[in-house]
């Protein structure tokens, strides 16, 4: 999906603001198919946290200790859930894109434990 599909979360107003991991968050993006991934440095149990989720689907975070591993991280998992969200997208036709969704999430989780 174009990175454009990718805009601020709330327009930017979340960044420097405590996120969910009780760290300070650095980078927060939704995408327009909905879906969220929010990067914050010094979380409550790492250097590092990447929470993302799929609205009404999924909520996953991971934790890192080094700020290049966590920003390489978020761009790949921002990528994958794009294409995810792409794919449910075009399987609507079929049932509403329940199973790719259900199987690209297994998968999604998989790859990012």
């Amino acid at each position: 999906m174009p990175a454009s599909d990718w805009h601020p979360s709330e327009d930017g107003a979340t960044l420097g603001e405590t996120g969910s991991e009780e760290g300070i968050v650095v980078r927060d993006e939704e995408h327009s198919l909905g879906a969220r991934i929010t990067l914050e440095r010094d979380a409550g149990i790492a250097p590092f946290a990447i929470t993302c989720g799929i609205y009404g689907w999924m909520v996953h975070t991971r934790f890192f200790s080094s700020d290049a591993e966590a920003e390489t991280q978020y761009d790949l998992m921002k990528d994958s859930l794009s294409a995810l969200l792409e794919a449910a997208e075009q399987a609507a036709d079929v049932d509403g894109g329940r199973q790719v969704m259900y199987d690209g999430i297994d998968e999604f989780i998989g790859a990012y434990p």
